[in-house]
């Protein structure tokens, strides 16, 4: 009771109990009034106002104690119903300290959860996705999307300050305390997560389906049994889609339209697309298996984005080669099969229509600028010489854009520096080609089609015409508004395609002894002397080249290695390990070699010649990176590998880079990456 006494009360309540005081004070005055009028009244009224406080005083003292105890006894019967009003709402809630550990919870909660009473984990041991680099700091709220037990939650979290109960407590010392508590509400959004999904999964998809090699496939067949062969594949196609409640229209001879569900394009991707493999079965004499391209395009916000996604992707597949299915959705492109070397055509009518082309793009210029890949090898390099040619061929002025020069190419190039017959500002570095590159300029890219691993990709931004020349496969990055795009993915080299355009370009092509080195040397670079990825066309490309006066003894002579070289790359050949008893993985020295990756490539392609070998991976540590050279003879296509890593190439002949990691982890990523490449069926 006496602390009860001690208690004020303040506000509106205080002036409601002290409204008879305050009534008292008027009929004083009153009182008083009435003294200058009556003498006897005053004191009558006087004796009333005596007897009035006495009441009234007496009154306050008695209740007083009886207000506070019953505000009191209000304020815990609030407190127990906010508190139970808390235990048994129906969202999922629990307060959390400052480490992120359980300290109360509602019943929701508790059966959300399947704990026991009196559970103080941390929040994280249940939910792992909220730790307390996820709570919020300040005013700020936080929401987390979690699952748990086949639940969709949304977590929400917000944070509740300590500071305002220490300033009012009587046991806590006031300071600059920050501590607080964290409150958290579920709620559940797995019926919305399933509508949505639902929603999604019976979302328009669009494809393409393109017959890679019909015209060859119908003349290896007889004329009477064409149209046997034509109908085949047509059932095939349309008996493939309509296992998925797809619509197929042939709209072309060789082409197809298909409308597909969403859910029906993941069941596709999960049995990786069954019917790549299923054409190549159709045979009725046909000395060429018929090869299929599949484009699917899905996600685009209206059905026109998808089909643009769908043309997109079926020209990927067919600049990869063929023989694989490409799935292209707003943030990412997958790729399925590509196993099939793709085959070379006969014909070199492309080769012409490319070639005037380009004429008449370089003769509409007065300048060309001409860049390979990063790191320049001989096929770039050679490539490079041979728009060159072409360029002042044409009577216009051509340069070469090169940075680093290794130790292999040196040799080539020293014939091309300080020699009177050429242009002492023939080769210029990324920094002088940006100065002088304008409108006016047509930008020739040769042996790459990726932005980022070019000699200059700023060149690309700035000059409005650009051709690229590549026999590598295409990837998800490649160069954007080119004017002329020539990418043949059965071309031995780059030096093969360039070889090819110059037969066209002008009958006044005329080749300098070192310009047909140069190429030649590509060509047998990327061949590895003629035994990898060639065709008729190579030889004839090649036989072109000694015309004009390639020399095989000179060449030779350029790829001649000094003591340091050879020993590095036979000790990379020596201390290969064969996983799986069919990748041979090994690491060269980048000590005492001025081209470690260079070395790296040759001893990669050493190790095919290791009996079982189906793949070789050399790595190389160089300047702060990880160079992975990956090489294949016909079973296994390392561009996939290497894609599935961050680089890319060609089916026999790829690679990547690694940057913040050591030799040993890019090892172990290798084989990891194989690991679960074989498990999901993309190599043996």
């Amino acid at each position: 009771m006496k602390k009860n006494k001690r208690v004020k009360l303040k506000g509106r309540l205080k002036i409601y109990t002290q409204t008879s005081l305050y009534l008292g004070v008027l009929l004083l005055l009153v009182d008083i009034g009435i003294y200058f009028l009556d003498v006897r009244a005053g004191l009558l009224l006087s004796g009333f106002l005596l007897l009035y406080f006495l009441l009234v005083l007496l009154l306050m003292f008695y209740n007083r104690p009886v207000i506070i105890n019953e505000l009191v006894s209000f304020a815990t019967q609030y407190g127990q119903i906010q508190k139970t009003l808390l235990r048994d709402m129906i969202v999922p809630y629990a307060l959390l300290d400052e480490d992120a550990r359980i300290i109360w919870y509602n019943t929701a909660f508790q059966n959300a959860i399947h704990c026991e009473k009196g559970f103080k984990k941390s929040i994280t041991y249940v939910f792992p996705a909220i730790n307390k680099d996820r709570l919020p700091v300040g005013d700020q709220e936080a929401q987390v999307e979690i699952s748990f037990e086949e639940r969709d939650y949304m977590a929400h979290i917000t944070r509740v300050s300590l500071q305002g109960i220490v300033e009012d407590s009587d046991i806590m010392e006031e300071g600059n305390y920050d501590g607080c508590l964290y409150a958290l509400y579920l709620y559940d959004e797995t019926a919305l997560k399933i509508a949505l999904r639902e929603n999604d999964a019976q979302s328009l998809a669009v494809g393409l389906i393109y017959l890679d090699n019909y015209e060859e496939a119908l003349v290896s067949v007889e004329e009477v049994r064409r149209s046997l062969l034509t109908a085949l594949i047509d059932r095939k196609v349309n008996k493939y889609v309509s296992a998925f409640d797809g619509i197929c229209q042939k709209i072309e001879k060789d082409k197809y339209l298909v409308i597909l569900k969403k859910r029906a394009v993941m069941q596709m991707q999960e049995q990786r697309f069954e019917l790549l493999e299923d054409v190549k079965t159709v045979n009725i004499g046909n000395e060429m298996a018929v090869t299929i391209s599949i484009g699917v395009g899905l996600g685009g916000l209206v059905y026109a984005q998808n089909i643009e996604f769908a043309r997109t992707a079926i020209d990927l597949a067919l600049g990869r080669g063929g023989d694989q299915a490409v799935v292209k959705s707003p943030d990412r492109l997958t790729y399925y099969g590509g196993k099939s070397q793709q085959v070379e055509k006969n014909t070199r009518v492309k080769a012409r229509v490319k070639a005037h082309a380009l004429r008449e793009i370089i003769t509409s210029k007065d300048h060309v600028l001409i860049m390979g890949h990063s790191r320049a090898d001989m096929d770039s390099f050679g490539a490079a010489i041979g728009i060159y040619r072409i360029a002042r061929t044409l009577e216009r002025k051509a340069q070469i854009v090169l940075n680093d020069v290794n130790t292999s190419l040196q040799p080539i190039v020293d014939l091309f520096k300080n020699n009177p017959e050429y242009e002492n500002d023939m080769f210029l570095t990324s920094a002088q080609a940006l100065e002088i590159a304008d409108p006016n300029t047509v930008l020739v890219v040769v042996d790459v089609n990726k932005p980022v691993i070019t000699e200059c990709p700023e060149l690309l931004k700035i000059c409005k015409s650009i051709v690229v020349l590549d026999h590598h496969r295409a990837g998800a990055d490649i160069v954007e508004n080119a004017v002329l795009s020539y990418v043949e993915t059965y071309a031995s080299s780059a030096c093969e395609m360039v070889s090819e355009i110059m037969q066209y370009v002008s009958d006044n092509m005329r080749m300098k002894t070192e310009e047909a080195d140069a190429m030649y040397a590509g060509m047998v670079v990327d061949t590895n002397n003629f035994v990898a990825t060639t065709g008729v066309r190579t030889f004839e490309a090649a036989a072109f080249l000694r015309r004009n006066g390639a020399d095989v003894t000179r060449v030779r002579k350029l790829f001649r290695e000094d003591a340091a070289e050879y020993r590095a790359k036979a000790d990379a050949v020596r201390q290969a390990e064969i996983y799986r008893n069919a990748y041979a993985i090994s690491v060269c020295t980048s000590h005492e070699i001025a081209s470690p990756t260079v070395v790296a490539a040759q001893a990669a392609n050493e190790l095919l010649d290791i009996r079982g070998v189906k793949a070789s991976f050399v790595m190389t540590d160089f300047m702060g990176k990880i160079y992975i050279s990956a090489r294949s003879i016909d079973e296994v296509n390392v561009q996939v590998i290497m894609e599935r890593m961050g680089g890319g190439g060609h089916l026999n002949i790829a690679g990547c880079q690694m940057e913040n990691t050591t030799l040993q982890d890019a090892i172990d990523q290798l084989k990891k990456t194989l690991d679960k490449m074989i498990e999901e069926g993309e190599i043996s």
